[in-house]
Parts: C-alpha cells; structure tokens; sequence
C-alpha cells in the first residue's frame, strides 16, 4: 500500500452540530396525526415497559383544533396493542366523540381536571407501574439521588392521603390544584402522574420518573443515601429537565418503536 504524503492531508473542518425541535405543523390535521401517533407510540412503549396493568393506566393528549377536547385510550385494550386508529376522543363532560368503547372513568376524572387547569399541558401520563407504586406507598418525595432524578428536583407534588378511586370531581380538581404548574406528582399510595408540552415530553417524564423510584428503592434498600446538594440539583435539573429535553429525549424511543411495531401507526 503506498504511504499518503503528510503534506497530501487535507485537516478536517470542525463541524458543529446539535438537535433541532420539530418545525411546527402546517395545519391542524398534521398536528392531530402527529399526537395520536405518539401516543399510540407511549402506549407500546409503556407496554414494553410493563407498566400496564388490567383496567388501569391512561395518557391523554389535547386536541390542536378543539384544545377542549382530548385523545384518550380505550378501556380494555392492552398498552402493547393500541393503535393510532384506537384512540378516543373525548369533551370535558366524559362525552365519547370518536370511539366505540368505554372509556376510563378515573382517567377522565383526573385528566379532564388536569387539562382544565393547566392550558400549557397538551399531555399527562399516569399508570400503575410496579416501581411508582411502590415509592408512591412511602408518602415522600424523590430526593435528588442522581443526575436523572434532578430532573424533578423541586419540580413536583405529593398528594395524599389515597381516598379511593378518583371518581368524583372535585378529587380531580384537588389533585391538579397540587399539581400546581410543576411537571409530576406522586399520588400517594397509588402511583405516578407526569405532564409535559408534548406527548413526548409526557411519556419521557414518566418513563425516567418510574426509574428514578426504581433507583431510590434500590439505594435506600442497600444503605444510607447521600442526596446532590441542593445548589448543584438545582442546576442540574436547569439541564436535564426542560420539556424540550423530555421531547428530545423521547426521539430515540420513538424511532425504535416504530421500527419494531409498525402496526402502532395504522
């Protein structure tokens, strides 16, 4: 092989290069299409995940056009075979505007409720994971144990004591009163709940919020934990906790889904 002349070597040019959000949708119709394909994505995902359990769990996604209004899945049908055609459409009054089944009748309480108070949220996620569950029986927050865990450092809610199933209202409304405008809330005895300015900011919260319990369960089982200062959580939660990082940390899922599942988009 001959030897390249050194004087013969061009150097690279340094290049810079870094993520670009989503160019915003030209019509409602795209931007429609756009959510319930990812949220027909979080639900294969929250399935491959194992975070369904029976009846239980639902995500919800405002509409664009009609921001009233939200997509929902259907009730009884498994996380892992819900496709984009699935979802239901549903009013704040529990009326099923598109759709065929029945749908979660706690999931409209809270999540009716949430879209209410919070206009800045155009998804929220909640499911019985097995790891939200069982931080959620502590009745405490999640400390600032890891970089990841900072992404809630101050950032969200208790809401206790459990009283049953949320059926009524006005538990709706005490649960987004709690919530306040931070991004998750642990219900006490119950589970996890996260929100985001995108389905996939929502879907990512509550993905890294069940393996932050996860991994404080884990810590605080094998010893004595030492939390990040606050100082330094507080910074990091600056830079690993903006929706925007949630909906760019949800890409790589996205792409992998799909290319497993591709069902999920008919």
């Amino acid at each position: 092989m001959n030897a390249i002349a050194p004087d013969t070597i061009i150097a690279p040019q340094a290049r810079a290069f870094q993520l670009t959000p989503r160019k915003p949708a030209a019509s409602h119709e795209e931007e429609r299409l756009h959510r319930r394909q990812r949220l027909a994505a979080t639900f294969r995902l929250f399935g491959r995940y194992g975070f369904d359990q029976g009846l239980a769990g639902h995500v919800t996604a405002r509409d664009p056009e009609f921001p009233e209004r939200y997509w929902i899945n259907p009730l009884g049908v498994h996380f892992s075979q819900i496709r984009t055609s699935d979802l239901q459409l549903v009013d704040h009054d529990g009326n099923i505007l598109i759709g065929n089944r029945p749908i979660n009748t706690a999931g409209f309480t809270i999540h009716s409720a949430l879209h209410k108070a919070r206009p800045d949220v155009i998804a929220a996620a909640h499911t019985h994971s097995t790891y939200g569950k069982a931080f959620s029986a502590l009745g405490t927050p999640l400390l600032p144990l890891t970089q990841d865990s900072c992404a809630f450092y101050d950032d969200h809610a208790l809401f206790n004591p459990f009283s049953g199933v949320v059926l009524d209202d006005s538990e709706g409304e005490k649960l987004a009163q709690t919530l306040g405008n931070r991004k998750a809330i642990i219900l006490q005895n119950h589970g996890l709940l996260t929100v985001g300015n995108s389905v996939e900011a929502a879907a990512w919260w509550f993905i890294t919020m069940d393996n932050a319990a996860h991994a404080q369960l884990l810590a605080q089982a094998a010893g004595t934990v030492k939390p990040i200062a606050p100082d330094v959580a507080r910074k990091t939660a600056s830079q690993v906790g903006s929706d925007l990082g949630g909906y760019f940390s949800f890409q790589p899922l996205w792409d992998w889904i799909v290319a497993q599942e591709p069902d999920l988009l008919d």
